[in-house]
């Protein structure tokens, strides 16, 4: 493993809620951090998200029950799950490597690792947020999964025993608790699970360029450019990018999210078994007095409402497609029909609606650490859906293998050795 020492120089490329996390954990003990994206920092798939920070993320969707949906979930019709049968023929190494880690000791192994993840993070997010100014757009009030019907509420009894099982603070409503946390909703939930051990934040784009800005007046760059070509030159490393520049660095970090798979086949040809879950969201001006307290998950319809500076954010399930697939707004329209049932939601706004690609690994864990076969590169993705919620622990735990401190969690789990070879 190369090592880093204070004041050498590291180029993160990627300034999404990851690529920041690491500038940021790396520039707090010392080095010189330049990050490079096109976009700039939360443009991407940081930005369209429900903004959820919690301990409920840590269930995979590869788990041991999956495999009695499967059936249901091939028909193509689940309100929360979609895919393209042409692009999953296209990609069927990695859907098969994803269906193979639904056993129950993977994941065991996979939530832990992502339960120690997420709680680090959210000690991190908690402290950032003071640090970078943005506490007052966090709300600590949980989020709730809804159930339409008693049967609907016992099909989920697996994660709720995961949940258990790892201590997440969570509490089952009737009705009319229910009423009492979100009057508006409408009464059509039999149930409720109340999740909390869960933040959320109104507006995840915000949250990564405030952490952008607090890196930025500790001595960071943030340069808004693509890079192009990266080679080894001598010790070092040459970054050449979209504007002409040259960049030089000790240690550069690749933290691209969705792109990251074909960066990688383009400079180094590997082949990092990768695959997307797409989403949406939309977003509404709710009716007058229709508001939420609190994201919440309709887990009959698929979706999730949350409470953002733009109004009401309707996000979608998983669309399993290629990444720059067309969009395909069916899923998105079922769900604001479903969603128009729960609550007064009003006109949509002027925002177009959005569509962004979570990038996923076999065994739904990211890999954080040096890329075999390519000393000083140093690799933070494949967060799946969660990189918001994993985001800061993934930055510090990176940091901490580049200059060989002990690891706050255990960093086996993440190596990218898992699926890549020297």
């Amino acid at each position: 493993m190369t090592q880093a020492r204070r004041g050498q120089q590291v180029v993160v490329l990627g300034a999404g809620m990851v690529g920041i996390a690491c500038a940021l954990s790396l520039r707090q003990r010392g080095l010189e951090v330049i990050v490079i994206d096109p976009l700039g920092p939360g443009a991407a798939t940081s930005h369209g998200n429900a903004g959820v920070l919690a301990r409920s993320s840590l269930m995979p969707f590869n788990h041991p029950r999956l495999w009695s949906q499967l059936p249901g979930l091939l028909r193509g019709r689940s309100p929360g799950f979609r895919y393209s049968p042409l692009a999953m023929l296209g990609q069927w190494r990695w859907g098969l490597a994803f269906l193979s880690h639904a056993r129950e000791q993977v994941f065991r192994e996979t939530t832990t690792a992502l339960d120690a993840l997420i709680r680090h993070s959210g000690e991190l997010h908690r402290r950032w947020m003071d640090a970078a100014g943005v506490a007052q757009r966090r709300r600590d009030e949980g989020w709730l999964f809804l159930y339409r019907s008693e049967a609907g509420y016992e099909s989920g009894a697996f994660g709720r025993e995961t949940l258990a099982r790892f201590g997440v603070a969570t509490a089952t409503l009737d009705p009319h608790e229910l009423h009492d946390l979100e009057p508006h909703l409408q009464p059509i939930f039999r149930k409720a699970l109340w999740v909390k051990d869960a933040s959320s934040v109104d507006s995840p784009g915000e949250i990564v360029r405030a952490y952008a800005r607090w890196l930025v007046e500790r001595g960071g760059q943030v340069v808004t450019s693509e890079a192009t070509r990266l080679r080894r030159d001598g010790e070092d490393w040459s970054i050449s990018t979209s504007d002409g520049s040259t960049l030089r660095a000790d240690h550069v970090v690749l933290a691209l999210g969705p792109w990251s798979r074909d960066f990688l086949q383009q400079q180094f040809s590997l082949k990092l078994p990768m695959g997307f879950e797409r989403g949406y969201h939309r977003h509404f001006s709710p009716a007058q007095g229709a508001t939420l307290n609190r994201p919440v998950y309709d887990t009959t319809a698929g979706y999730v409402l949350a409470p953002m500076v733009q109004g009401l954010r309707l996000t979608t399930g998983v669309e399993l497609n290629a990444q720059q697939a067309p969009p395909r707004l069916a899923q998105l329209d079922a769900a604001e029909r479903a969603a128009r049932e729960a609550l007064a939601m009003g006109e949509r706004t002027a925002e177009p609606d959005w569509l962004g690609s979570r990038p996923t690994l076999p065994d739904s864990r990211p890999m954080v650490g040096e890329c075999p076969g390519q000393p000083g590169v140093w690799l933070a993705l494949g967060h799946q859906h969660i990189g918001f919620s994993t985001g800061p622990g993934t930055g510090e735990l990176l940091a901490q293998l580049m200059l060989g401190e002990p690891t706050t969690i255990d960093s086996s789990p993440f190596r990218p050795g898992r699926f890549l070879r020297d």
